[in-house]
């Protein structure tokens, strides 16, 4: 009897069903296999790699060739005096630093560079926000403007150079007739020929070539510039003047600074338009750091010299410039410390 219950227990369908969790084991079902990604992510990774090495090659051998191995071939003429003709074999040392380092034509062109830098920004950046605030407003003939101001900067420092030459000739230029036409005479030895305002005529003629680099920068900054800070200030009551100073110039501040290191390392590399006009003159009044080094490598065939000179510019740019992305700079590349956020959230504030 007991051995009869036992077996209907057994054989009833309740006790035989799989449970739920077993369901899929029992019909049969095909435990999951991992997916074998180990090679393909392998060989993923190394086509990563070969693209990155196609597309940086080309550009790295570039950068190889007409930077790293020029600035090594200065550095090694340097140390040797050369005059250009059979091998390096007169090692002189650190001799030519000294030459140049105590050449007053040498310091005078590096005071050049530097007073060039100063005006280049102090000219510069007013009149170019002034003209990027006038240029942002909707008028008629906008486009013709932004073109016209934005010519000089296009154009080759070779054309601009020669035409302002002829325009700054003494009697018979341009600018000496239209003087006269008003009764107005300009130096006697004209423009380029006076050591007193050579070099002012030669940052004028930058100004004109490169402010349209400045007003093209800050008119692209001001399209950043959120419409409704506008909007909030003018309901707050606060006076346009309030309102550039605490809202435009501040939210301009990382494309001034990008604009004015862009102008600091083309100051110091001037050369083009100096030697069109001057040559360096009168009396090496408008001579730069990169006039020099040509003068004495071309004219006087002292490479050692001119070596070391390309050195000493390399060098003090170098150092200006890693100064400048230290302690200017650094700031566009840390994080926000709240003031342009507080700006954003509370024109009223900003504009106090």
């Amino acid at each position: 009897m007991a051995d009869d219950v036992t077996t209907s227990v057994a054989a009833s369908p309740a006790t035989s069903r799989p449970r739920p969790d077993t369901a899929g084991r029992a019909q049969g079902a095909r435990p999951a296999v991992p997916a074998r990604g180990g090679r393909r992510g392998g060989n993923s990774q190394l086509r990563k790699r070969l693209e990155i090495a196609f597309f940086v090659t080309p550009a790295l051998a570039l950068f190889v060739l007409f930077v790293i191995w020029p600035i090594l071939t200065a550095v090694q003429l340097s140390v040797y005096r050369w005059k250009g003709f059979g091998p390096l074999v007169d090692f002189v040392g650190l001799q030519n630093y000294v030459l140049v380092l105590t050449d007053k034509v040498f310091t005078d062109a590096l005071v050049h560079n530097l007073i060039v830098v100063v005006m280049s920004i102090v000219i510069q950046l007013p009149i170019g926000l002034a003209l990027a605030l006038l240029l942002n407003r909707k008028m008629w003939g906008q486009g013709l403007l932004r073109t016209i101001i934005f010519v000089p900067y296009v154009l080759a420092e070779v054309i601009a150079g020669v035409v302002w030459f002829q325009l700054l000739q003494p009697q018979y230029g341009v600018i000496d007739s239209i003087l006269g036409a008003v009764g107005l005479q300009g130096p006697a030895q004209g423009w380029l020929g006076d050591p007193d305002i050579a070099l002012w005529t030669v940052i004028v003629v930058l100004t004109w070539k490169y402010l349209g680099l400045a007003v093209i920068l800050l008119l692209a900054g001001l399209q950043g510039v959120p419409e409704e800070l506008y909007e909030a200030a003018q309901i707050d009551g606060a006076t346009w003047w309030q309102v550039q100073r605490r809202i435009t110039v501040p939210l301009l501040g990382p494309t001034i600074r990008t604009w004015a290191f862009l102008s600091m390392i083309g100051s110091l590399q001037l050369f083009d338009m100096v030697w069109i006009l001057t040559r360096g003159g009168p009396a090496n009044a408008t001579s730069t750091m990169a006039t020099y080094l040509i003068d004495e490598g071309t004219r006087r065939q002292n490479f050692g010299i001119a070596g070391a000179a390309s050195v000493i510019l390399f060098v003090v740019a170098l150092v200006m410039a890693l100064a400048y992305q230290h302690f200017i700079l650094r700031r566009d590349t840390q994080p926000d410390d709240g003031r342009r956020a507080k700006a954003r959230t509370s024109p009223k504030e900003a504009t106090r």
